[in-house]
Order: C-alpha cells, then sequence, then structure tokens
C-alpha cells in the first residue's frame, strides 16, 4: 500500500491506497512545532483505529508546502521502514513547468494539476480552495502553464473579523438572498457571493486567455459549496491532490 501526504498549511491530509483505489483518508491539524514523534503517534493511532498495519505500507509520497514540517514527515516515514518521496519541481511528473522560477511553484500545485491531466484530459484549469485559493492552467501539452493565487476564503473572513471589531463570527452558507436583512446575513452574503464572483470571474478571464478548456476541477474543503453556484466550476474531486501523489509516485517508480 501506499501512503500519500498532502502537508498544508491547514492540514496535514493523509489518503491510503491499495493500487488505485483509496481506502482511507484522515486529516490532522497542521502545527508546526509539533514533533515527529508527535506526529507519528497520531498516524499510528488513526491506523489501528482502522485496523490497519502499519507494515503493509510500502511506500510514502509527500507534497509539502511547509518546510518546518518536512523533518518531522521524514521521521515519520522511518518509524514505517519506508525511504519517502518528497514531490518537488525536480521530480519527473510527466507535467513540464512553464513557471519562473519552477521552485517557486508550490508542489500541491503540481500534483493538482497531473491529477487532472491524467484524470480528466487537458487543457484543464484546476482550482484548490485551501488556506490560499489557486487557479491552476494545465495546457494541451501537458504543460503547467500558470495561474493565479487569492486569499482563500476562511482567510478573508478571519481577517474581517480581526479588523473589524462590531463584526460578529458567522457560519460560511450559501445565503438563499444576496440581500441580507440583518448584519449576519449580510456578512454571509459578501463572503459566499463575493467569493463566487472572485471565482467565477478570474476562471472567465482565464478562458478568455487561454481558449477553450475540456474540464475545469474544483478541490479543497470549500469545492463543493462554491462549485454549487458557479458558472464555470463543471467537476468536483475532493481527492485530486491525494491522487495526483499517487500518479507520480507510480511513474518515478516504474
Amino acid at each position: 500500500m501506499l501512503l500519500a501526504i498532502d502537508a498544508g498549511n491547514t492540514n496535514v491530509t493523509l489518503g491510503l491506497f491499495r493500487e488505485q483505489e483509496l481506502i482511507a483518508q484522515w486529516r490532522l491539524l497542521t502545527e508546526r512545532e509539533r514533533s515527529g514523534d508527535e506526529y507519528e503517534a497520531d498516524m499510528l493511532d488513526v491506523f489501528e483505529r482502522a485496523g490497519i498495519d502499519r507494515k503493509e505500507v510500502k511506500g510514502i509520497a509527500v507534497a509539502s508546502v511547509v518546510p518546518q514540517l518536512d523533518q518531522a514527515l521524514k521521521q515519520v516515514a522511518a518509524s514505517f521502514f519506508v525511504e519517502p518521496l518528497f514531490v518537488d519541481h525536480m521530480t519527473d511528473t510527466g507535467l513540464k513547468l512553464l513557471y519562473h522560477p519552477p521552485s517557486d511553484l508550490g508542489v500541491d500545485r503540481i500534483v493538482d494539476g497531473v491529477a487532472a491531466m491524467n484524470k480528466y484530459g487537458a487543457p484543464c484549469i484546476v482550482v484548490d480552495f485551501g488556506t490560499a485559493t489557486t487557479f491552476n492552467l494545465i495546457g494541451g501539452n501537458k504543460e503547467f502553464l500558470g495561474g493565479a493565487i487569492s486569499p482563500g476564503l476562511f482567510t478573508c473572513a478571519e481577517a474581517l473579523f480581526q479588523r473589524a471589531a462590531k463584526l460578529p463570527r458567522v457560519e460560511f452558507v450559501r445565503p438563499r438572498r444576496v440581500i441580507g436583512s440583518s448584519t449576519v446575513e449580510a456578512m454571509q452574503s459578501g463572503l459566499y457571493y463575493g467569493y463566487l464572483g472572485l471565482i467565477d470571474g478570474m476562471i472567465e478571464k482565464m478562458i478568455g486567455e487561454m481558449g477553450p478548456v475540456f474540464r475545469i476541477v474544483a478541490t479543497g474543503g470549500l469545492a463543493p459549496l462554491i462549485a454549487e453556484a458557479s458558472q464555470y466550476i463543471d467537476t468536483i474531486d475532493e481527492t485530486l491532490t491525494l491522487d495526483g501523489l499517487r500518479i507520480v509516485y507510480e511513474r518515478v517508480s516504474i
């Protein structure tokens, strides 16, 4: 089995594959100060709860955008007696990176592009809703053409709560109406429909520059809620990053 680890700024997502099937998935909170021993204990706990023997894991693939976690994740891999594959811009992913410099390109964006290209075809656009929202354009010749980076929705909301003393924290939901008749409803409308406008506006402008695409894929925690109202997003794939890690690992291991 392959253990795929997506270490993001908010969560560390674990995916366990048996061949090409994702058989288990877990999410841990990203805590930069935690030791390898602490992460190892958490991972062994979720394995035990799932009734899975860690000795069955024969490979580990990691996409990390948090350098402070890398040493801890290497220690975790050592506890599995496996040499991990840390994917980066130098890895042979099958995707040519037309990004300057390539080392600036987040590895999560790379593996998202690999997964979308292999699962849905190219050209395509991937929108990843995370701490930051990224727009990634994959060309028909298996090229990462570029994209855009915006603050994530929760990042925007947190900034609003912290800077506006009289505004409360609100639940993020899709309001029934754009015009809110209370402060809570007005904030929910501004957050949801304002962010939806950002997403669709960016996609529209990218298609205007790039031309038609096969698919527009959304991934990340907010993907289902935003995509249901989007004029452009046609596919939701919540395991896209994990699948990309599996695809890259299989390619490198051949």
